[in-house]
């Protein structure tokens, strides 16, 4: 009988050990790890990566997104060559949130820098949520200090994926900050190769409208970029939150990329060229959010309108 207990005992253990993603003993379940220069994200397995200390990508992202059977729904970061088409490469990582112009600095294309100071809160997990707050800097390509920006973040398990909500405080501390007017302003995702539309997939936003062309410039307040990866419906919902200072146009494109723009009124072709400023002194906040979604025909369907409904009220509750 003892060597039979002990026999149970050898097979669970090396059972355990070959198990993939298994947690050591006394590490949490869902997690974020925190490392040098980024947060790996766990639930067992790494899901998703926020990355704040980049020599080559000079603002926070999340990278490498996985949607709940493991596949990745952004872009592989960094693309993989003969898999991942490799343009835009230091500008499209996954999710981000960047703007071409503030007061004249480009945070898009990595000329200005949006520097990562502290964890101002840090990452504390509820059930099924982790919260945790960033402070930054913005510098300017002459390397002065523009304005602080405070970054608060939601990482929440949905049943079909991940909620990722950005909520973006600037603080014109210094001077007067101005947003300018252009296309590369905003929120915006990199969708993983096998679902971008010239691959299949399917741009749909708020209004039902679909495809890349007649989504482009035309005001949301979602836009979902969907396709089939290993027989998964799997992709991306980019949600805008009611109460930001006007509604966002969409930057959307064929080969992957999707952004909310509330800024580009004349580069998205939808009026006047726009300014959007904040007086020295003042704050200036927008939201966003992002929902990395997977299901197969055993699960119901993943229903972007309802799924906006429950994360207005969680943008709401901030």
């Amino acid at each position: 009988m003892k060597n039979h207990r002990l026999f149970l005992v050898v097979s669970y253990l090396a059972l355990v050990v070959s198990l993939p993603g298994f947690l050591a003993a006394g590490e949490p379940f869902f997690a974020a790890i925190q490392h040098e220069d980024r947060l790996q994200f766990k639930n067992p397995r790494s899901f998703a990566e926020f990355n704040f200390r980049d020599e080559k990508i000079l603002r926070p992202y999340f990278a490498n997104v996985l949607e709940p059977a493991g596949f990745n729904v952004t872009r592989n970061h960094p693309p993989l060559d003969g898999q991942d088409a490799t343009d835009h490469e230091t500008m499209h990582p996954g999710l981000w949130l960047a703007f071409g112009d503030i007061n004249g600095s480009d945070f898009w294309r990595n000329k200005g820098q949006i520097e990562h100071v502290r964890l101002t809160e840090e990452p504390e997990v509820h059930d099924n949520r982790i919260t945790f707050t960033t402070e930054c800097r913005l510098r300017t390509e002459e390397d002065d200090v523009l304005c602080t920006l405070t970054n608060r973040y939601i990482v929440e398990e949905r049943g079909h994926g991940w909620l990722i909500v950005w909520d973006a405080l600037f603080h014109a501390d210094r001077s007067e900050i101005v947003f300018g007017d252009q296309e590369e302003m905003g929120f915006g995702a990199r969708v993983a190769t096998a679902i971008t539309e010239k691959n299949g997939g399917v741009i749909r936003n708020s209004h039902g409208v679909t495809t890349a062309e007649k989504t482009w410039g035309q005001p949301a307040a979602w836009c979902d970029y969907s396709g089939n990866i290993g027989g998964r419906t799997c992709g991306i919902t980019l949600m805008t939150d009611p109460e930001n200072f006007r509604e966002s146009w969409w930057h959307n494109r064929d080969y992957g990329v999707f952004v909310a723009n509330p800024f580009g009124r004349a580069a998205m072709k939808q009026g006047e060229k726009s300014a959007v400023t904040v007086k020295k002194g003042e704050t200036f906040r927008i939201r966003f959010a992002a929902v990395f979604h997977g299901v197969d025909d055993n699960h119901p369907v993943y229903d972007p309108s309802e799924e906006f409904r429950y994360v207005c009220k969680v943008m709401k509750a901030k």
